[in-house]
């Protein structure tokens, strides 16, 4: 199967090379490769998502969407072997992970991903990919415009509540993002929205969603048009939009995004340039005194074509990851996992 991963993304990036659409670029001749390359999915890869294992890091695993009708969440292991699938699903999008969900006075991590086909969210206790959603939740309830894509969680520090933020394929301008707060209900997990919000600009969609926890921001790619930064906590009754950034920088769609945390408040926030193969990279805590300032600090070329979705650690996971992991999708139905210091390499060499 890794014979075979490879093999298609070689093809691919020939294929991409030789395109003529100028909104695509080739990959990069001096590109970063990847330290791994996942076993192929059946059908379209999308976001995924690290699970960090608390007893051993090293057996720490990615969970990724397969995007169809017949699709599922699968799980990979740090080598990108496939460990298992979930149930099947119906054209799942986006998925992140949260840590200690109580669920029946226990605590549960738990993996959270869109189902377009059906209006719901469906909720996956980990590492065992189980479904506890009692058949999933529905969202966007007596909106015309519901079909969701991406999904980020929030950890509230202050008492550890877990919030979803998921976002559509279209919507209104102001509530085109819902916020759901997470709990139990028995054994199953349950949801209840508590805020709506969110500009959009209506040129294409919101679908990379992306949550600082230590800093209490979301992050979400109004596609084609820039990143928007909100406050996370809902108690906060503020939906003021703090910073608007990365308008100039992209070749077309800005996508999925990820924070590679190097202290509580410092690192970089990536951002997929999708038609550009690269990632574009800002300030974590921002810049200048001001932490909705979002200078660019460097692009990186990356082997990943057309990238819809991103997630990194800064966790060691064992000696090939030791400051952590960066993994990406890449059309060719693989994911791309990359050890952080070739990223970080060349966001030094882009700083100089």
């Amino acid at each position: 199967m890794k014979n075979k991963s490879i093999l298609a993304f070689l093809l691919l990036s020939l294929s991409f090379t030789a395109c003529k659409d100028d909104k695509l670029a080739p990959v990069s001749p001096n590109a970063v490769k990847p330290t791994t390359v996942t076993e192929a999915l059946p059908h379209d890869t999308d976001g995924p998502s690290i699970w960090i294992n608390p007893a051993d890091a090293s057996k720490s695993i990615i969970v990724g969407t397969d995007k169809d009708t017949d699709g599922g969440l699968y799980a990979f292991d740090l080598n990108g072997k496939i460990l298992k699938k979930s149930i099947p699903l119906k054209r799942p999008n986006n998925v992140d992970i949260a840590y200690g969900l109580i669920i029946n006075g226990k605590k549960v991590d738990i993996a959270v991903t869109t189902e377009r086909e059906s209006n719901k969210i469906r909720i996956f206790s980990l590492p065992d990919l189980e479904p506890i959603d009692n058949g999933g939740i529905p969202v966007f309830e007596g909106d015309a415009e519901r079909d969701p894509m991406g999904v980020a969680l929030y950890t509230r520090p202050s008492d550890q509540k877990i919030f979803a933020i998921v976002g559509r394929k279209t919507g209104p301008s102001g509530s085109y993002l819902w916020q759901y707060e997470l709990s139990g209900n028995g054994k199953f997990a349950a949801a209840k929205v508590v805020r709506k919000f969110g500009t959009y600009s209506g040129k294409k969609e919101i679908e990379a969603i992306a949550v600082d926890n230590e800093l209490g921001s979301i992050y979400y790619c109004d596609e084609q048009v820039g990143i928007r930064k909100y406050k996370a906590d809902p108690a906060l009754n503020d939906n003021k939009e703090l910073a608007f950034f990365g308008q100039k920088d992209f070749k077309a769609d800005h996508e999925g995004i990820a924070i590679y945390k190097k202290t509580d408040s410092t690192g970089y926030i990536l951002v997929s340039n999708q038609q550009a193969n690269s990632f574009m990279v800002y300030p974590r805590e921002g810049a200048n005194g001001n932490p909705n300032n979002y200078p660019l600090l460097a692009e990186v070329p990356t082997s990943t074509i057309e990238c819809d979705g991103a997630d990194v650690t800064s966790v060691n996971l064992g000696p090939k990851y030791k400051n952590g992991l960066f993994v990406a999708m890449s059309n060719g139905m693989t994911f791309h996992y990359y050890a952080w210091d070739l990223i970080q390499k060349r966001i030094d060499e882009g700083k100089k």
